[in-house]
């Protein structure tokens, strides 16, 4: 039976407090321990949940998004479902701009929380920096054209604090014990806001970021196309900081895909292309930093979402 205090007011509540969980199978004999924080636990199974809620707080806190007004963002998907669900619980109508290079079942999800799409089309399917630029210019006219408020995920640092409560959560669930933390870098929110709360902890703690190999623009390299979702806009985002950043690790989109595979298979943990890329590293980082450390790296999202994709289609 439900008691008063087991009852949440919203679906909203559930965002957050997500478990780290050990990897056995993966890790070889004489690495690190590595810790994943289940993000598919979110709501809608994607730790963008976090930063779309503190947008639109922020935002409502501020006036910038009065009752009742619209919202509008450009999106690979996942920012876009997560705030397709805050924005349908909280009643605001969404104008969504997205693409078909990301996967079918964010565009229909997003879609069934009441969001209006607009798709702009990809070259071949893959991600890069006309794409990107092409999906921000969609999001500014359409927001020129009905008085929205634009969430501007690339450049909205009200996000951060989302991230500096993971990096609270990851702090108190390791017993302060981490030593490394690897994670893949899309508005570099996540990786910024996480580092700067452990940082704040413990200055040695090493931060590890992860870009797409084809696309290695934080390595100093030049922009390509690239199919691992949610990462990799093609250009330095204005969130980035390098301060904060110990090492930049490139991943392929084969290497993130084979892992995220292996990482159902042999983990029973089912995730997306972006969660392929941080496990990659993150080994990496276990191998050289040995069997006394801890390394934590992210689920980003749940492997649902990639159904229809070239990650899981026929495997």
């Amino acid at each position: 039976m439900a008691t008063a205090s087991s009852i949440r007011h919203s679906v909203l509540d559930l965002i957050g407090d997500t478990p780290l969980i050990a990897l056995r199978a993966l890790i070889p004999e004489g690495s690190a321990r590595i810790l994943i924080k289940a993000e598919s636990q979110n709501p809608t199974g994607s730790m963008k949940d976090r930063m779309a809620l503190a947008m639109i707080e922020a935002a409502e806190r501020d006036g910038r998004l009065k009752p009742g007004g619209r919202v509008v963002e450009y999106t690979g998907g996942s920012t876009g479902v997560s705030l397709s669900l805050v924005c349908s619980v909280k009643g605001y109508p969404i104008s969504i701009v997205t693409s078909d290079a990301f996967s079918e079942e964010k565009r229909n999800h997003m879609a069934a929380l009441g969001a209006e799409l607009t798709i702009v089309r990809s070259a071949g399917g893959g991600m890069d920096e006309a794409l990107t630029r092409s999906m921000i210019e969609a999001a500014r006219q359409i927001t020129e054209r009905t008085g929205g408020f634009w969430t501007d995920q690339l450049n909205n640092a009200d996000q951060l604090i989302a991230y500096h409560r993971m990096g609270d959560e990851i702090w108190r669930q390791t017993g302060r014990r981490v030593d490394a933390f690897v994670q893949s870098t899309g508005t570099a929110g996540s990786i910024r806001g996480v580092a700067e709360r452990l940082r704040s902890r413990n200055p040695d703690i090493q931060i590890v970021a992860v870009e797409p190999k084809e696309s290695p623009v934080l390595s100093g390299g030049k922009t390509g196309v690239h199919k691992i979702e949610g990462i990799g806009p093609g250009f330095v985002a204005p969130l980035w900081d390098p301060s904060v950043i110990s090492e930049i690790v490139p991943v392929s989109t084969e290497e993130a895909m084979a892992m995220a595979r292996r990482l159902a298979q042999v983990e029973g943990l089912f995730a997306g292309t972006s969660t392929g890329a941080n496990l990659v590293a993150a080994l990496d980082i276990a191998r050289r930093m040995g069997p006394e450390a801890t390394v934590v790296t992210v689920m980003c999202d749940s492997g649902i979402k990639y159904l229809s994709t070239a990650l899981y289609k026929n495997t």
